[in-house]
């Protein structure tokens, strides 16, 4: 009697005396005439590369790492304990360090690469490869429910699977040419945006340095007007003091005058003198308030003058600057509109070319479609008749020649020289006379063209004599019997 205890990520699986078929405890008693396993429930990776073939006949590598590991439940151990503890042959060999069954072994994992194997072909064979590749989280959830279905019955669980990258297999370049579609298409679209980037950079360039140039020319006129206000302000006020000036100038030249006055009332001999002296004051002051008010029109006159000509000299420079800029603007746009257009032109010519390649490409492989089916049909003349066949020439000939001799009203008239009733005259030599004629005539065309005549009209003789037909002609019987037989 022992007493034994399991590891943690294991359990005990006990037979023997006294159970019916298996026990699955973490710790026991073991009697006698009783046996003790123990079964890791310790997952294990198994990485596997499935190839398979969607339903457009497309095979390709499915690499897949699936997580498997026994369910931690009593009822799936048992399962497991009775199926997949032994080796293919029965005997509990693989075992740990520790004396535990481990889970990786072969014929698990063999079992195990079947059913993901069966289950995952299953589902690809009903998908197109477009499916597949669009919809991988749908497909790996729909393998993961599949496969986990058919590991219930063994106690087995799927912890994880990470299907990874789909490859192409053999020569199938499907993925490849995928990533580089779409390599080319972003890298022509990264293209497209950067020139289109840097053209509205350069637009927008140009537009804020023409804005600039405008702003300054417009404060540069704005200057120069409040510097001609501001020279007209001080005109006026200098205007203002010098009227000032004379005022008090007067003023001062009455009191003297009125102090005079005082001076000549004392002094009565004086007055005349004193009136004298009056009087050329008064015309000296009159004198110098005319020479005055001249002077200061004259400097007014010249300082608006000038004004007036500093003004119309920055708007002038300012309509010659505006001109210029607009110009410039002007030839830089039909700059970059013709590099635009010749790079239009240059994408055109490159689409034309690859469309001519294909076209080429095309009528190439339908030259050698039209050869390979000239000798399935016993050369040229065979192709043709098949071509004619299908293109209902005959038929259209046909039609022609009824519709040209339509409406012609023919009169055969056939005469016999022959006395009338007399034996031996035959009245339809002339169209036996016609007939013979044929041979000679289509066997004339055959040296000269090397064209033969259908052989619903006439076949030539041979060596094998006129009533045997040769092997090529029995097939190309055969061939015309059966478009007739389509045909209708």
């Amino acid at each position: 009697m022992w007493f034994h205890v399991s590891e943690p990520n294991s359990y005990l699986a006990v037979t023997g005396a006294g159970i019916d078929k298996v026990k699955i405890v973490k710790k026991a008693l073991i009697l006698p005439f009783q046996k003790v396993a123990k079964i890791s429930i310790t997952p294990f990776d198994f990485s596997m590369a499935l190839q398979a073939m969607t339903s457009e006949k497309l095979q390709f590598s499915l690499p897949a790492v699936f997580t498997i590991g026994p369910l931690d439940e009593v009822s799936a151990l048992e399962k497991y304990a009775v199926l997949l503890t032994g080796d293919s042959d029965g005997q509990l060999k693989s075992t740990t360090k520790s004396g535990s069954i481990g889970t990786g072994r072969n014929h698990v994992q063999d079992i195990v690469k079947g059913i993901i194997e069966g289950e995952t072909r299953s589902i690809v064979s009903n998908m197109t490869m477009e499916e597949l590749f669009n919809n991988r989280r749908l497909f790996k959830t729909q393998v993961i429910e599949c496969v986990q279905k058919e590991l219930d019955q063994f106690g087995l669980r799927i912890y994880n699977a990470n299907v990874k990258e789909l490859q192409d297999l053999g020569d199938s370049r499907y993925f490849k040419s995928l990533s580089r579609k779409a390599h080319e298409g972003a890298q022509s679209q990264a293209q497209v945006d950067v020139a289109n980037a840097r053209m509205i950079g350069q637009v927008g360039e140009a537009e804020k340095q023409g804005e600039t140039k405008q702003r300054i020319a417009k404060v540069n006129a704005q200057t120069a007007v409040l510097e001609t206000e501001r020279k007209v302000e001080k005109a006026v006020a200098d205007q203002k003091l010098k009227t000032k000036e004379i005022q008090i100038q007067r003023e001062l030249n009455l009191a003297q005058i009125a102090a005079e006055r005082a001076a000549q009332q004392t002094d009565a001999e004086l007055q005349r003198g004193v009136e004298e002296k009056r009087a050329g004051m008064e015309l000296e002051r009159l004198r110098a308030t005319t020479v005055t008010q001249a002077k200061i029109a004259r400097e007014s006159a010249e300082q608006k003058a000038l004004a007036d000509y500093l003004s119309n000299t920055k708007k002038t420079d300012a309509a010659l600057y505006q001109q210029r800029a607009e110009a410039d603007a002007v030839a830089y746009r039909g700059t970059k509109d013709a590099e635009v257009a010749a790079l239009l032109k240059e994408r055109d010519a490159q689409a034309n070319y690859i469309v001519k390649q294909k076209e080429a490409a095309g009528i190439a492989e339908t030259a050698k479609a039209y050869g390979e089916l000239a000798k399935v049909l016993g050369g040229p003349q065979g192709l043709m008749q098949y071509l004619m066949l299908q293109t209902n020439t005959y038929e259209k000939l046909a039609n022609a020649n009824a519709k040209a001799i339509n409406g012609l009203q023919p009169k055969i008239n056939v005469w016999n020289t022959g006395a009338a009733g007399a034996e031996g005259v035959d009245s339809m030599a002339p169209i036996r006379n016609l007939f013979q004629t044929l041979p000679p005539l289509l066997s004339t065309i055959q040296d000269q063209t090397g064209m033969q005549p259908p052989s619903w009209l006439a076949r030539m003789g041979g060596e094998e004599g006129v009533n045997e037909m040769s092997q090529q002609e029995k097939v190309r019987a055969k061939q015309e019997a059966l478009m007739n037989g389509n045909g209708h």
